[in-house]
């Protein structure tokens, strides 16, 4: 027999959705905060020669640069205000997730103290990322008034006003995203790199047409390129889907008259339990050299130009060590996240074992070997999926426009938001079955 579940969903229509007023509102909310967040990429940072930086961004566009552009969704190639993007707080909430089991009291917090742990928490990483922008933003400052001709009056003013303006611009996408979070669709961080990753999607499509119309590319390469993005899509969808289930019984206990219990249930592990947060952080790692190298404008660093220029895209070095920050990341996350021993006594509590494995220490020592064989499987999907492209671009100049961690977050978060946006039809849906019960109660009444 199907689950409530399943005959909500397989009752899901159009007319569904007409009356799901609530559900609306949410996605106008939505849209209205992406349309801001776009015309805010638009706005450029007081003080700069935007001819002069186009010329430069141009001939920069491919390297490390063309990098930060395509995560902020085209503002850093028209310097706008939000040319940081959200970057910074994504860090800065990855480092608070890694340090919470090491520092006591974030511990404390995230375990006792509940609504108000979790608040005290992000604020936390709010502070972070203020510090983190800042930093950042005086780098861009710098590294601007070294670019000649960029800056048009440089100087302390021109560095403290785009500090400013470039942390402001921070702020606000933090602010907004959690708007997007509470009053529309849900994950408003992760909906705000989508929307800059997929708004320069037609102009790359649009660059790659000009170039096979000039003859740089062939049509065969072409259409190769795009059965190829199919292809990793297709792949990458069926990899965050794919699970191991642990089964997991639970004795039937007697209350009375009455036999309880005895239902099996599942215990789902993922296989890609760190999700894009390993590609992502590594990319941050990888990009410290770029910022550091800001500070100097390429004057007295000569080793230090020397690790940036062995570092750029496609480069064996920044290749081989993008691909071990990504292992080793992914099972310093799932070790973060997923702690064995707490899954294993919260089993233990609720009566539950795994078929064969005794409860207690030996459960938490059966899901870590589970765990850590996945993990295997996880980390090399992800560094297929995020070296193909990079290997594409750098050996064969093939005009490949996503990396492989946008493909991981247009993947992840569309289907979180499918996610959400079923969630919200099921609540409308389940809310219109009781209104129906009731008012059939009450006619036989």
């Amino acid at each position: 027999m199907a689950s409530v579940a399943e005959q909500l969903a397989s009752n899901i229509s159009f007319s569904a959705f007409r009356n799901a007023t609530e559900l609306k509102k949410r996605i106008w909310f939505t849209l209205l905060a992406l349309l801001v967040y776009r015309l805010g990429t638009y706005l450029p940072l007081p003080g700069i020669n935007i001819d002069t930086l186009r010329q430069i961004f141009e001939q920069n566009q491919s390297g490390i640069i063309g990098i930060f552009n395509m995560f902020a969704g085209g503002a850093v190639g028209r310097m706008a205000i939000l040319s940081l993007g959200i970057m910074p707080y994504i860090t800065s909430s990855i480092i608070i997730q890694l340090v919470v089991p090491v520092v006591p009291r974030l511990n404390y917090l995230k375990k006792e103290g509940g609504e108000q742990g979790r608040r005290q928490i992000n604020q936390y990483t709010r502070y972070g990322t203020v510090f983190l922008a800042t930093i950042q933003a005086w780098g861009i400052a710098v590294g601007l008034e070294g670019a000649s001709g960029v800056v048009i009056d440089p100087g302390l003013f021109f560095k403290i006003s785009a500090v400013i303006t470039l942390v402001g611009g921070t702020i606000f996408l933090m602010w907004l995203g959690e708007q997007i979070t509470s009053r529309g669709l849900g994950n408003g961080i992760s909906l705000l790199i989508f929307a800059g990753i997929i708004a320069e999607l037609p102009a790359a499509l649009f660059g790659t047409l000009q170039l096979g119309r000039q003859g740089a590319l062939s049509g065969a390469l072409i259409i190769g390129l795009v059965f190829l993005v199919i292809i990793i899509l297709t792949f990458v969808v069926f990899m965050e889907r794919a699970q191991r289930r642990l089964i997991v019984q639970y004795p039937k206990r007697q209350v009375g008259n009455k036999m309880f219990g005895g239902d099996n249930s599942h215990l789902p592990l993922k296989l890609n339990t760190a999700g894009v947060i390993p590609p992502i952080f590594a990319s941050s790692l990888l990009l410290m050299p770029i910022t550091i190298a800001n500070f100097s404008t390429g004057e007295g660093q000569g080793w230090l130009n020397t690790i940036t220029a062995m570092l750029g895209r496609g480069q064996t070095l920044y290749m081989l060590l993008y691909a071990g920050l990504i292992i080793f990341f992914c099972y310093f996350y799932t070790a973060i996240v997923f702690n064995p021993s707490d899954t294993a006594d919260n089993l233990k509590k609720q009566g539950g074992f795994i078929p064969g494995i005794r409860p207690g220490e030996k459960t938490a020592e059966y899901i870590d070997f589970i765990l850590s064989r996945l993990t295997v499987v996880g980390a090399t999907y992800l560094v297929l999926v995020c070296l193909l492209p990079e290997f594409l671009i750098s050996r064969y100049s093939v005009p490949f426009y996503f990396g492989g961690t946008s493909i991981l977050i247009i993947v992840n978060v569309a289907m979180d938001t499918m996610t959400q946006f079923q969630g919200y039809l099921f609540a409308h849906q389940y809310e219109g079955l009781l209104k129906k019960s009731r008012l059939a109660s009450r006619r036989r009444s």
